[in-house]
């Protein structure tokens, strides 16, 4: 009798990590039910809740980022890395994998670098236009290289990679409403355009402050607003409003349950620069203006934009110009048809959907040999 394929996937520490690994996974048991599927993510991440809640084990590992801000907390990375390296090796042994998948994040690398070292075969899964450090690194040690965007040879050893876009939620593809119902379900006219303002689960700073400033061009632009402030910014925001007035036409909320829903709903989207956001904006066809956070490594955002800008499937507004520009632009666009039309258009054709299924076919395959 075969034995069931056994997969260990690695890495997290955002939802642009975290929702490509549970994709592939998704797509592993629907290609084989009796596939045997392990996570390592870090300690203390968001992967350490998210992935239990979708039905998957995960063992988490004392590892942590370099913080560039505050060096003395780095003192205990070296041990971390050295406990971290020793509790893999341990799983590997236990679980014994036949292919190890590192979606980024901080338990890729010493996962990876375990595995490859053990002679397990690896995949790398490259959510952005401009690669990681820890996935450069474990570039040439690994089988293969699964990316999202074309011209990653200037990273990664050409032979091992393969074009596969990046996995996203399905679900945002499957609303049964249309547009106009979309729009009434959220209290909407759907004659006048709407614009969609997200910054993440947490939410953007730079974005959301914004939208404050143009309270008064929201109110009489005769453009629908839904904005999701997230998380940590709602009370405070929530507080502004009642002192300033919030205008009819601006709806306001932490967080998005029916990310579906509000998408088919949007005439355009003012969202960052994230891998699985642009993707996901890709795979639906909305024009969009990206707004790249300054905040991440090796400033990936913004040449994840800038792959959409060159191909006039987005606008772009710097988050240093934001609190200026981002919020006239947006309603200027809204009423442009043609302009959301060549936006999307062009932003289709960059789509590249079943990339969690093609991925999984590509980790099977690496598990058979």
């Amino acid at each position: 009798m075969k034995q069931p394929l056994k997969v260990i996937i690695s890495g997290g520490g955002t939802g642009g990590h975290i929702f490509p690994a549970l994709s592939i996974a998704n797509a592993l048991k629907s290609l084989q039910s009796d596939v045997e599927i392990l996570f390592i993510g870090a300690e203390g991440r968001m992967e350490m809740k998210r992935v239990p809640a979708a039905g998957y084990e995960i063992k988490g590992l004392p590892i942590a980022g370099f913080d560039r801000q505050h060096l003395l907390k780095n003192i205990g990375l070296p041990l971390k890395m050295w406990k971290s390296n020793q509790i893999v090796k341990h799983i590997l042994k236990d679980f014994g994998p036949h292919v190890v998948v590192g979606v980024g994040g901080y338990a890729s690398f010493p996962t990876l670098a375990a595995a490859s070292t053990m002679g397990i075969p690896c995949l790398i899964q490259e959510q952005n236009s401009f690669a990681g450090k820890t996935n450069k690194m474990l570039g040439h040690k690994v089988a293969k290289i699964c990316v999202a965007y074309e011209g990653m040879e200037r990273f990664f050893p050409a032979k091992k990679i393969m074009l596969t876009g990046n996995p996203v939620r399905q679900q945002l593809a499957e609303c049964k409403l249309s547009r106009a119902e979309a729009i009434e379900k959220l209290g909407f006219d759907p004659i006048r355009p709407v614009v969609l303002i997200i910054g993440g689960s947490l939410g953007a700073r730079t974005i959301n402050e914004s939208v404050m400033a143009h309270l008064h061009l929201i109110g009489e632009s005769k453009v629908q607003f839904i904005w999701q402030t997230g998380s940590y910014y709602f009370e405070s925001i929530k507080r502004q409003l009642s002192k300033e007035g919030c205008p009819p036409n601006l709806k306001v909320t932490d967080f998005i349950n029916r990310m579906d829903e509000a998408y088919r709903a949007a005439d355009i989207v003012i969202s960052r620069a994230g891998a699985s956001s642009i993707s996901e904006l890709c795979l639906l066809g909305k024009p969009s203006i990206l707004v790249p956070s300054p905040n991440v490594a090796e400033d990936h955002q913004t040449h994840n934009a800038m792959a959409l800008v060159k191909r006039d499937a987005a606008l772009l507004v710097r988050d240093s110009d934001a609190r200026v520009q981002l919020l006239p632009l947006a309603v200027t666009t809204a009423k442009d048809d043609a302009t959301l039309r060549r936006l999307g258009q062009n932003a289709l054709a960059m789509a590249l959907p079943d990339s969690a299924r093609i991925i999984a076919e590509e980790v099977i395959k690496l598990g058979e040999k």
